[in-house]
């Protein structure tokens, strides 16, 4: 397989690429100029400079490619058109330049956000209609329409990953700094469910879409096992070997920190642990799919449970002084 991989220097991106090269694929990243590519050190890669808002760029990095895994995109801009701009426009280009350059199979990184919460009885599912929750969720929900406006000419799968756990994954530190303080968070309200898979497990995943060809034309949830909040913070816990003290925040008051979070970071620069964004994902009842479909379709069994994802997750924060 020749295979371009847009946003190969993020977390999941770096996990794919390696994996396509411990393979014995051949692969071609998309990076920026200025990007860090500390993560892509000692692959086998070839690197395209560009950008998905740069259709030249994207065209010649798509020339000669079997398979295009488009994982490029923002999950934070100050000004909330940026994500429809990157996340939706970048996913047009790179349609664009595949067709320009006769790549045939895009395999598009979707999210859940693009669905929106999920009830607390029931999980969300492939066929259940796009109803996010924010800026960002709408901007994955339109790369989507965009991506399949696209086919016959384009083979397109789409894997949409549930809350990603693993090795250098950034987004759930804040939950392991704070269980490493000797707190338990407990949110006010009734169970919400959130829907946990192992960054590997994605990868797993991804290759399946890029080659089955039962993939072609299908959006696939990528997920292991729903959890709450202070059940994750259990794992972590143990992982951690931390005794912890159960802190309970109403419903209100997060809401309230995390729109004061927001003012302090606008005024100071500073980067905080919550904001607004965190404290409505974790007021919504739920962020919970199904993976029925991928092991129906695909046969894709996670084969990672989350105590194992977080046991590997806190080894990396504190090898690389996070923790």
């Amino acid at each position: 397989m020749r295979a371009l991989v847009t946003g190969a220097n993020g977390f999941l991106g770096a996990a794919l690429t390696a994996r396509l090269v411990a393979l014995g694929h051949s692969a071609r990243v998309l990076v920026r100029a200025t990007s860090d590519v500390e993560s892509l050190e000692g692959l086998v890669v070839e690197r395209a400079i560009g950008d998905v808002e740069d259709l030249t760029s994207i065209k010649r990095a798509c020339d000669s490619m079997d398979v295009v895994f488009h994982l490029a995109g923002i999950r934070r801009a100050a000004d909330p058109t940026a994500f429809m701009r990157v996340n939706a426009g970048g996913t047009r280009a790179v349609c664009e330049a595949m067709v320009a350059a006769g790549a045939r199979r895009l395999v598009l990184c979707g999210s859940l956000a693009a669905s929106g919460p999920a009830g607390a009885d029931r999980p969300k599912r492939e066929e259940d209609p796009f109803a996010p929750a924010e800026a960002y969720g709408e901007s994955k929900a339109e790369a989507e329409r965009i991506a399949w406006g696209f086919a016959p000419r384009l083979q397109v799968s789409v894997v949409r990953p549930s809350r990603i756990v693993g090795p250098g994954d950034k987004e759930n530190l804040v939950f392991f700094k704070l269980v490493q303080k000797g707190w338990r968070l407990v949110i006010g309200g009734p169970p919400r469910p959130i829907s946990f898979v192992d960054v590997d497990d994605v990868v797993d995943l991804l290759l399946l879409a890029a080659e089955r060809p039962e993939a072609v034309g299908q959006a696939f949830f990528s997920t292991a096992q729903a959890l709450t909040l202070p059940a994750l913070l259990d794992i972590v816990a143990q992982a951690l070997r931390v005794k912890t003290r159960t802190l309970y925040v109403p419903a209100p008051a997060l809401w309230a920190l995390g729109s004061l979070a927001d003012v302090v970071s606008r005024a100071t620069g500073a980067s905080l642990p919550l904001n607004r964004k965190l404290a409505r994902q974790l007021l919504a009842p739920g962020w919970s799919c199904s993976g029925d479909k991928a092991q129906r379709l695909l046969g894709h069994v996670p084969q990672r449970s989350v105590a194992d994802s977080v046991r590997r997750t806190a080894s990396s924060y504190r090898e690389r002084g996070w923790l």
